[in-house]
């Protein structure tokens, strides 16, 4: 007949303790949210298969330009810009953007934040930086979606950097969807869409504008202007999840 484990005193309280997470996983496994496959205790949210073909763009380790930095030359002068993953079609990344947008993964935003905060942790990129800010959603976007996707990866940046994140901007209308527009018609769709919050609208030296992914950087131009003609001397620098090629 099988024994049942015998504990010393307070030996059992410690040792549910100390394996919990591992029992809830066995009752209640977690599942990737690009594949669906089961993910381990170490790393809930996207298994080792997706996360091994995740295209890193170590831009953080550049000392010259970046593509990011060039895609916004002759158009607006920023300090830094910066992406962490390369998007391209078909790759764990565009997946990681579509849950994170479209799937309710609000976690994989957060998490990603702070995957960007700890790689810029000790780099230039932060000099001076006061303010984290989000690339807004029209209200009737963040209502339907129920979050602003860009908030939560400036959630994993503040907690990474002990930097604010503030909600400078606001849209002045809505925008139809960018997606199957055109370089030209992008710029067209959002330009003048941003003005500043008046009651967040001071002194800044330096802010991150923050936003999913870089693509013709239209949106982010838009908004970085709008913080420029309207708060006089500040600094602006782009940080995203993904830069598009």
């Amino acid at each position: 007949m099988l024994k049942p484990i015998k504990f010393r005193q307070g030996e059992g309280y410690h040792f549910l303790r100390n394996n919990w997470n591992g029992f809830l996983s066995l009752l209640y496994p977690s599942n990737c949210e690009i594949c669906n496959n089961e993910t381990t205790e170490s790393s809930p949210l996207i298994c080792f298969g997706c996360e091994s073909e995740l295209d890193y763009t170590h831009y953080e380790k550049y000392d010259e330009s970046t593509p990011c930095d060039e895609l916004f030359w002759g158009r607006i002068k920023l300090e830094r810009a910066y992406a962490l993953l390369i998007f391209k079609s078909g790759n764990s990344t565009q997946k990681i953007l579509h849950a994170i947008k479209y799937k309710n993964a609000t976690e994989l935003a957060v998490k990603f934040g702070e995957r960007i905060g700890v790689r810029v942790k000790n780099t230039s990129y932060l000099n001076n930086v006061d303010a984290i800010v989000p690339i807004p959603l029209h209200n009737k976007k963040e209502f339907k979606r129920g979050y602003n996707q860009s908030e939560l990866i400036c959630q994993g940046l503040t907690s990474v950097l002990d930097i604010p994140t503030i909600s400078l901007l606001q849209r002045k209308r809505h925008h139809e969807s960018q997606t199957k527009k055109d370089r030209f018609e992008r710029w067209d769709n959002v330009a003048d869409i941003f003005e500043t919050r008046l009651e967040e609208n001071k002194a800044f030296q330096h802010v991150v504008l923050v936003d999913d992914v870089l693509t013709t950087g239209a949106t982010l131009e838009s908004a970085a202007r709008t913080l420029m003609e309207e708060i006089p001397g500040i600094k602006v620098s782009i940080f995203t999840i993904a830069l598009a090629k």
